[in-house]
């Protein structure tokens, strides 16, 4: 069964969580010729969905949340509903494109290849992909995000982790003609913005519940000194993507 590692901080990932490069998302659709309809599962609060929605006539998005999708972004074509990866009520053979976004490592693996294989059509397209460590071109602010993600917080990611660290390299992926590629998501942040996003972090969570304080909260005095006198920062994520055959 998929970890709700995010519903505690369901806002926070709304808010602060970055969105996806419309390059990639040209990309994944110039693989399915048919476009009737999409899966995006595990969509938490649809920011994959809402950048599929134009070009299907009808978009499935599910999460095991129901606080995440109680803030998902609306558009006509997107139905959302509270269901596992592993096992929907869809009819067999019922989607053009699956897509899990920043999710796979999260899913049970041998079910959810299973259940891809029961509802995706013939020649349906698997679109997989997640984004690394955040990374910022100021060395200062660099070394105090790496320090924080490596030793402030390391011992509290799950054990999935590795396989964002690995950028999917590593993920069970049993597709036929399987493919990979690499893109960057860049965003210009103030910190209020990298500060919301870091407490979206499942780590940060579960250091929360062992040591009764709230990690993010002592960076802030570090990152000000560190920030200078800027508004806002540059800062980029390394975004993979894995795409296969159901």
């Amino acid at each position: 069964m998929a970890k709700d590692l995010f519903s505690a901080q369901a806002a926070g990932y709304a808010r602060y969580r970055p969105g996806y490069p419309e390059a990639m998302i040209e990309q994944i659709l110039s693989q399915v010729p048919q476009k009737e309809a999409a899966w995006d599962c595990a969509t938490g609060n649809g920011q994959a969905a809402i950048l599929l929605a134009p070009h299907f006539s009808h978009v499935e998005a599910t999460d095991i949340s129901k606080d995440q999708l109680s803030r998902a972004l609306q558009h006509p074509s997107i139905h959302y509903s509270v269901s596992p990866a592993d096992t929907t009520t869809f009819e067999d053979n019922s989607f053009d494109l699956i897509t899990v976004a920043q999710a796979y490592h999260w899913l049970p693996f041998t079910a959810f290849h299973q259940e891809a294989a029961r509802v995706g059509r013939p020649g349906c397209l698997l679109a997989i992909w997640g984004y690394g460590l955040i990374e910022s071109a100021d060395p200062a602010l660099h070394t105090l995000i790496g320090h924080f993600y490596t030793d402030t917080i390391g011992a509290y990611w799950d054990p999935e982790r590795k396989y964002i660290d690995q950028q999917y390299r590593t993920v069970p992926f049993p597709f036929a003609r399987p493919s990979y590629a690499s893109f960057r998501i860049r965003v210009s942040w103030s910190p209020e913005n990298l500060l919301g996003y870091l407490n979206t972090w499942s780590s940060v969570q579960h250091f929360i519940k062992a040591n009764g304080y709230n990690p993010v909260d002592h960076l802030a005095g570090e990152l000000t000194t560190a920030w200078g006198a800027a508004t806002t920062k540059e800062f980029s994520f390394p975004l993979f993507l894995r795409t296969g055959h159901v």
